[in-house]
């Protein structure tokens, strides 16, 4: 049994974040604590996934399924990602407050709003200008002060704000930028969804040891949107 902990940022926030807990509640513990094949344990990252109010992420006429445990569409033929793989990428990053993170894909922006609950500094690039300044506008509405949106091609990463504790990525390249090997730091951790667009993809975590050494590993199959711009030119 999970005793959830309202954030700061929820209890700040009342009326917006007080909507539909009920349903939050159950799709954590429905959808996401006993999801069948991909455990999620870590209590901190279950907390986000129920503080976070799905349903602020996507378009209204999607509301209606907000928490059901589903990729759904945001237009420009991108979606918001399934809880289940929002929550599992987030454990797999093993955060720590105050830990500097790059996130390559905005979208809706509802995996930043997970990192910034965990006490993160997000920096999120999204390629898809209107898609970037409709989620900085829903971060900010929510009141998120600790995620930083930047429109731009996410494959050269964000080199001015380098190097990173942590990099995610929610659009599948076919190879992992090099851009973004080279932008973590030492002891980070990328969590990528690697494949083509019709093929088979899976998330892949490459670490970065003390000496700079990468190692990879192969968690799980998983379908992404492909990520667009210098990533398809290679």
């Amino acid at each position: 049994m999970f005793f959830f902990v309202l954030s700061s940022q929820a209890q700040n926030n009342n009326d917006v974040f007080s909507e539909r807990i009920n349903e939050r509640r159950n799709m954590v513990y429905r959808d996401i604590a006993n999801y069948r094949g991909i455990s999620v344990t870590d209590e901190k990252v279950l907390d986000a996934m129920f503080n976070v109010p799905r349903h602020c992420f996507v378009t209204k006429n999607m509301q209606s399924y907000a928490y059901k445990n589903t990729p759904l569409p945001i237009g420009f033929d991108q979606t918001i990602s399934q809880p289940v793989i929002v929550a599992s990428m987030t454990q797999i990053l093993d955060l720590e407050p105050g830990m500097k993170v790059l996130e390559v894909g905005t979208g809706s922006g509802y995996q930043a709003a997970i990192l910034a609950e965990l006490e993160c500094e997000v920096y999120s690039i999204e390629i898809v200008e209107e898609l970037a300044i409709r989620a900085e506008n829903t971060l900010d509405m929510l009141g998120y002060k600790n995620v930083n949106i930047k429109h731009g091609d996410g494959y050269a990463g964000w080199v001015e704000n380098a190097p990173f504790d942590r990099i995610i990525v929610t659009c599948a390249p076919e190879n992992v930028p090099n851009p973004l090997k080279e932008q973590l730091a030492k002891d980070g951790k990328i969590v990528i969804p690697v494949g083509k667009e019709n093929g088979v993809q899976f998330l892949q975590v490459i670490r970065k040891n003390k000496s700079g050494k990468l190692i990879k590993e192969v968690k799980y199959a998983v379908r992404f949107v492909p990520m667009t711009g210098k990533a398809q030119e290679e």
